[in-house]
């Protein structure tokens, strides 16, 4: 009986020390009352550049900390200040809700708040101010919320089956991609800028015309407009996925499809899409599909100009940091590029060269595959610039079955493949392989030459005629010897 007891005395202080234990435990662990003992937060404003109005935002986000080590902070409440009036939204620890109460913040742990907002086009003022607050031990703290707003013209899967024009009044967001139905004109006036959401285009089986300037032009880009954004190429542009996701088809961000005709573009900017401008069959002979003038294709994921037995007529362009080919011709056609520069500094394993030139297409025949011609009538770039990281940037894919005229007359070219070329009528007096020398080849970009350019004074003075006035309107004949590329040297 005295060992039972003994026994029994053991077992109950034992219990006795792990409760005191469990209980220590619970009191090192448990919650902080102490007011001293704040939450951290990883900004104390969060910023939305500027958002479309009654479109939303992209979505921000801020870290609320715990920094007690020993200790777990309770979130007695996390709400808008601006609670049922805000134009933001929550989600709070992977809950989307405005309002979260007794949220436990264990000891040097952290969640994340992400925010949306949503701007109201009837408001006369286009911020929208707000803040996140938090109850804690007796403290009320908050994150401020403060976003910027913009109208837009809102272009939500559209066919524009009347003559249209867009102007500067209101930037032209376009959602779910537009069409420009047969026969009818879309002008787009000086200064418009149009963004594209993801996954939409701009398909034209009409015309459009582009009326920029120089000191006015029409910029085409991605609707996300924060800083992080300004040069991440495929933004925008449709594509076609399978049910796993996968894709299965790509259109150009501009896409003039076959029967589109007349054409023109100056001093347009088209920029991080997935394919810049695609330019499908030429169906008036002896008319260009499209006139480019003054204007520049940067910094498309896949290929910056992609033309398909097109007829296309381009003069002081910029063609430029393309994931592939900034030209890509392929199936024949009819082009001529004056006075362009193409340069390709992209960053990234880029495969291929920058400007492919092509005359004929595969397809499937069941059994095997069957080939079919397509004459490249001609491909003329007269005083260009064709310069790029690789050590060949250009690419001849030309078959016997069809013709295959090109020319490259007066210009620079980086190729090791063709330099030995002499005596050719399809290479006529080109520079290989120098560095053009551009002001900048990395962001922000400058395709402008400086003064120790090899390319400077070594342009065709015929050729220049055809185009006097550079991209910024100087003249590149006045001293009879124009630069290469689409911009003269200012000294």
């Amino acid at each position: 009986m005295v060992k039972i007891n003994r026994i029994i005395v053991i077992i109950g202080l034992t219990m006795g020390f792990l409760i005191l234990l469990i209980l220590s435990s619970c009191n090192k662990n448990g919650f902080t009352n102490n007011p001293e003992d704040l939450l951290e937060f990883s900004t104390d404003t969060v910023q939305f550049d500027t958002i479309f109005t009654n479109i939303g935002s992209a979505t921000n986000y801020f870290v609320v900390r715990n920094s007690n080590q020993s200790q777990a902070i309770k979130i007695d409440r996390i709400f808008l200040g601006g609670e049922a009036n805000s134009k933001y939204r929550l989600n709070i620890n992977g809950f989307s809700t405005n309002n979260f109460t007794d949220l436990e913040l264990p000891p040097g742990d952290s969640i994340f708040i992400f925010v949306e907002v949503t701007i109201d086009p009837n408001r006369d003022e286009m911020i929208e101010e707000d803040s996140v607050v938090f109850i804690s031990n007796g403290n009320t703290q908050n994150v401020k919320l403060i976003s910027y707003g913009q109208d837009v013209t809102l272009i939500n899967g559209q066919y524009l089956r009347n003559d249209t024009t867009w102007t500067s009044n209101k930037p032209v967001l376009i959602y779910n991609s537009a069409l420009v139905d047969t026969m009818v004109t879309l002008t787009i006036n000086a200064g418009t800028n149009v963004y594209f959401h993801r996954g939409s285009s701009l398909f034209v089986k009409g015309t459009i015309i582009v009326n920029g300037q120089k000191d006015n032009i029409v910029t085409f880009t991605g609707d996300r407009l924060e800083d992080y954004y300004s040069e991440t190429a495929g933004q925008w542009g449709a594509f076609l996925q399978d049910n796993n996701g996968n894709t299965t088809g790509i259109f150009g961000g501009i896409h003039l499809l076959a029967g589109s005709r007349y054409n023109e573009m100056h001093y347009a900017d088209i920029k991080n899409s997935i394919i810049g401008l695609q330019v499908d069959s030429c169906v008036t002979p002896g008319t260009p599909t499209v006139i480019l003038k003054n204007s520049n294709i940067e910094n498309s994921k896949i290929i910056g100009l992609y033309a398909l037995g097109a007829h296309i007529e381009a003069e002081n362009c910029v063609f430029a940091n393309s994931g592939q080919y900034n030209l890509a011709i392929f199936i024949g056609g009819e082009y001529s590029f004056i006075h362009c520069t193409m340069a390709n500094y992209w960053i990234g394993n880029r495969q291929t060269p920058q400007l492919v030139l092509n005359n004929y297409y595969t397809y499937d025949i069941g059994a095997g595959t069957q080939v079919s011609y397509r004459d490249l009538k001609d491909a003329y770039f007269g005083n260009c610039i064709i310069y790029g990281s690789r050590e060949d940037e250009i690419v001849l894919d030309l078959a016997e079955g069809a013709l295959a005229n090109f020319r490259f007359d007066n210009c620079l070219i980086k190729s090791k493949e063709f330099e030995d070329i002499t005596g050719s009528d399809f290479f006529i007096d080109n520079i290989w392989n120098e560095n053009p020398r551009f002001l900048e080849t990395s962001s922000p970009f400058d395709y402008r030459l400086d003064t120790l350019s090899p390319a400077k004074d070594m342009g065709n003075i015929t050729i220049g005629n055809l185009v006097p006035n550079d991209q910024d309107g100087n003249s590149r004949v006045s001293d009879i010897k124009p630069d290469l590329g689409a911009f003269e040297r200012q000294e």
